[in-house]
Parts: C-alpha cells; structure tokens; sequence
C-alpha cells in the first residue's frame, strides 16, 4: 500500500513528461488509468520496455464518439484527478476540458502540462525541452566559458521543471480538496517550473556572487577548480564538489596541495588552478582516485554511465534499480516509512484493460459486446 492508495487518477496519453507524472503517482499507490488512442504511438512494441507506463491501467478510448465519451465522464465520476499533455484548447474542443470535467466532478484536479503555460504570445507554437530551458535562462547558463551552451539532455524542461511540477501542483490540490471540498485546474507550465528552479541564481546574481552574463566562471557553473568535472589517466572522468571550507581544506590534504591552492576564493587563480588539477587527476585513473578520495568529505564521485551507475556498491546497497521481465528500470521514490511502494508491475498493452473497467463501471457484458462491435472501444 503506497502513500497514495486509494487515489484514482485518469492520464490521457501522451508522451515524456505527463506519462512520467502518471509513472511517479502509481509508484505511490494511486490507481492510475491510462487512456489510449488506437494510434497512440508506444515508446516500444513490446510494454514492458514502457517504463513510464508500469503500474497503469489502459482502455483504449476514441474520445472524438459520443458514446466514448460517456464512458469517459463515467470515469471523470469518481476520479480523483486528470492529468493531460496536449496543445491548450485541444480537450475544449473535443468537449472534455476542465469546465466539462468540473461539472461532472467538481472535486476533480485537473492537472495540465504543457511548455509555454495555458496563456501567453507562445502557448499555441510547439515546442520542446532545448527551447523551453533556452527561454528561461537555464540554458544560457549552462557550458564551459567561451563555449556554445552544452544542452543538458530533456531532464530540467521535461522533468525537472515539467513533470515534477505538475506531480507536486496535481499533489498540492488534492490537499486542498481534502479541505475545501473544490477542485481546480493545474497549470504546470515548464517555463514556470524552470524558471522557479532558477531561483538560486536570481539570488546569488542579485547580490553579487555571480557573473549571469558569463557562464563558467562562477563558483558552481564550471568556473572554479573546487567544483569541476576532471578527466582521469584512464580517459575516464570524475567529479570534485568541495564548496565548503572544511571540505576544500581535505582536498588540499588529501592531494597534498601547495601554496598556490591556500586562498580557495581568489577568482582570478582559478584557471590556473584548474590546470594545475587538471594535470594531477590525469596522473591516476578513475579507481584510483576513488580509493583515495570517495567516502569521505572531500565531497567526490566518479562520473558514472547509467550503466555503471547501477553497478555502483552504493546504488545496490540501496536497491535503487529493479528488473521487470529483464528490463532494469529505477526503484520507486521517494521512500516512505509506512507506506512505502510495491514493486510495479509492467505496462499494459493498449486496451488491455478495457472489460476490467468498464465492469467496475457497471457495463454489462452485452454492453461491452456491444461496444466491441461497435468500436466503440479498441
């Protein structure tokens, strides 16, 4: 029983972002049914390749038919929340937008997840993570000095400032269902998300700590040599994050630095000092200096692949990857004391669950039939 058993949440299916909101809800017990075009185009031929769709439900639903969609508003009926990818307008005009929904269920989160927001200049125009992060500010900020800005794959528009947003707002009003009885649409724009994740450079620029205007330069960004990325006698990379004093003054220790490493804020050394490091990560390998230096303050890992990463002792002492039918997928998270997530299941094919649940929505077996020969469900 997970933290959010007893939850019915309704995804309308899509890709990236929505479909791993609906993945992190039914990790935690909601019961998640997912509703499926006959066009919907799967990551994978085969479901269980479908990561983002393990734990869920599918019927498969052509929500353009009249009597599709009344086994949609069946659904709306006692769902908990909805939660929906498209362009803004697009679920207005095939009659199942947040009014339609509302007024069926006024206890209903409607969560929306787009990149532009539900409003403004863009919101029509497509687009996707590079843009959204570009538009916000992340982007131009991330890269080393002198260097176009190195795209950081879809994880801060998509996922950081996308799904994680819409998971906390769709979260967040279902609480204040729970006290006011009402319930409201979710505007999880990624340009917000982004932007609210940006909220440590809008501090440190306006009080002076750091240069906006020059990426890696700064003290997080690349620009110094306490906080950077190395490369190891073995071609392999790792990684030094002593920000703090106490845990600059150990990596002078344990690399037995000189003189010119003992002022650790002296901007205009720090070139030079990456050089200098630069040349004594390029002395040992990577297991080399992991003997020397992980597990302790120095504040250290190596630069790992995902398949490296699930081989690390400490990612296997923490059981953080499960295989279902042989695919290797990352456990459930975030971890409860009480209540915490069964191992999922995989994902379902399109429709597979269709008689299940038009059942528990009191369909008939003639009905089903029916809606079969109909095609009205596929």
């Amino acid at each position: 029983m997970g933290a959010l058993s007893g939850y019915k949440i309704i995804e309308l299916s899509g890709i990236g972002p929505g479909p791993l909101c609906g993945m992190l809800l039914s990790d935690l017990g909601a019961e998640v049914i997912r509703i499926d075009r006959s066009h919907t185009t799967m990551p994978q031929s085969d479901p269980k390749f479908d990561i983002t769709g393990r734990n869920k439900k599918s019927i498969c639903l052509n929500l353009k038919d009249k009597d599709s969609k009344d086994i949609f508003f069946k659904l709306i009926k006692d769902a908990d929340a909805l939660i929906e990818g498209f362009r803004p307008g697009v679920t207005e005009k095939l009659g199942i937008g947040p009014d339609d929904c509302l007024n069926v269920n006024p206890k209903l989160v409607y969560g929306r997840i787009t990149g532009w927001g539900q409003d403004g200049p863009l919101s029509q125009s497509a687009g996707h993570d590079i843009n959204y992060i570009a538009l916000a500010g992340a982007l131009f900020s991330i890269g080393q000095k002198n260097t176009k800005p190195s795209i950081p794959i879809n994880l801060i528009g998509d996922y950081a400032g996308g799904t994680m947003f819409l998971a906390f707002g769709v979260c967040a009003a279902l609480l204040s269902v729970s006290k006011t009885g009402k319930g409201q649409v979710v505007d999880a724009a990624m340009i917000d998300g982004v932007s609210s994740l940006l909220t440590i450079l809008y501090s440190l620029s306006q009080s002076g700590i750091w240069n906006v205007d020059k990426k890696g330069t700064n003290i997080f960004d690349g620009g110094s040599p306490f906080y950077q990325v190395y490369e190891t006698k073995d071609n392999k990379y790792i990684s030094v994050g002593s920000l703090e004093p106490q845990f600059y003054q150990l990596l002078m220790d344990k690399l037995n630095l000189g003189e010119d490493f003992k002022n650790q804020m002296d901007i205009s050394k720090w070139p030079e000092l990456i050089d200098k490091l630069e040349n004594l990560f390029k002395s040992k390998t990577q297991n080399e200096w992991n003997d020397l230096l992980e597990n302790t303050d120095v504040c250290y890992a190596p630069v790992l692949s995902i398949n490296e990463a699930r081989e690390h002792p400490h990612m296997k002492a923490r059981n953080n990857f499960i295989s279902i039918e042989d695919v290797v997928q990352p456990t459930p998270a975030p971890r409860f004391s009480k209540t915490n997530s069964e191992t999922p299941k995989k994902a379902p094919k399109l429709g597979e669950n269709n008689e299940e649940i038009l059942l528990q929505l009191g369909y008939t077996d003639e009905d089903i039939k029916s809606f079969k020969e109909r095609k009205i469900i596929q």
